[in-house]
């Protein structure tokens, strides 16, 4: 049984005002307020796990822990069959460079990476995102979402950040980065993520 949620304040384990705006958005119907990482003064704690959900619930239990709040925490990215399903938790890690990231060089050099492999397309490949709500006490829920499509190039459209220029989602004939921003969020592997824990903690 998934634990409700009943408090009216939620730690959203973020940094980025962005993410942040658009879950407080998500929660107002339910009268809670949101808080996040950096009002709080959060350090970020280092990502060390292997999957998406160890990351979140790193991220979840460390917020939870240092202010007495539950905390919710997000970890995304993208998974690429022909790449046995990389750049995956490290997708942010191949966009680093000494001044910062840069998500053109990544993927270019996923591409490079997949023409490499000789595999003919469609490279098929899904974004994913898991959200971990965590308590004080140390209890946690956990909620995975995902979008299949695959891989295209060259790079097509200017809205969204990361991969979405070169992510098609199945059913659609435009890349994320052609998509509007709020028809994208509603399809998006964040927003089926986060239909599951409103369903599950507050439906």
């Amino acid at each position: 049984m998934t634990r409700r949620f009943q408090g009216d304040r939620l730690l959203v384990a973020t940094h980025n005002a962005g993410k942040l705006e658009e879950i407080a958005a998500l929660l107002q119907p339910f009268g809670v307020a949101v808080v996040g990482a950096a009002e709080m003064n959060l350090p970020e704690p280092a990502e060390t796990g292997t999957t998406f959900v160890e990351n979140a619930r790193i991220k979840a239990h460390a917020a939870a822990q240092a202010t007495g709040l539950p905390a919710l925490s997000d970890d995304s990215g993208i998974e690429i069959d022909a790449l046995g399903g990389a750049p995956g938790v490290y997708t942010a890690d191949w966009a680093e460079t000494p001044n910062g990231r840069d998500f053109v060089m990544a993927m270019t050099n996923t591409v490079q990476k997949l023409n490499e492999t000789g595999l003919p397309q469609p490279w098929t490949a899904r974004f994913c995102c898991t959200l971990v709500l965590a308590w004080p006490d140390g209890h946690d829920e956990v909620f995975p979402g995902t979008i299949e499509g695959e891989i295209t190039w060259p790079m097509r459209g200017s809205q969204g950040h990361g991969y979405d220029p070169i992510f098609q989602p199945i059913g659609h004939s435009i890349s994320f980065g052609e998509m509007d921003r709020w028809e994208k969020n509603r399809i998006s592997h964040r927003a089926d993520a986060f239909n599951k824990f409103v369903a599950g903690c507050f439906g």
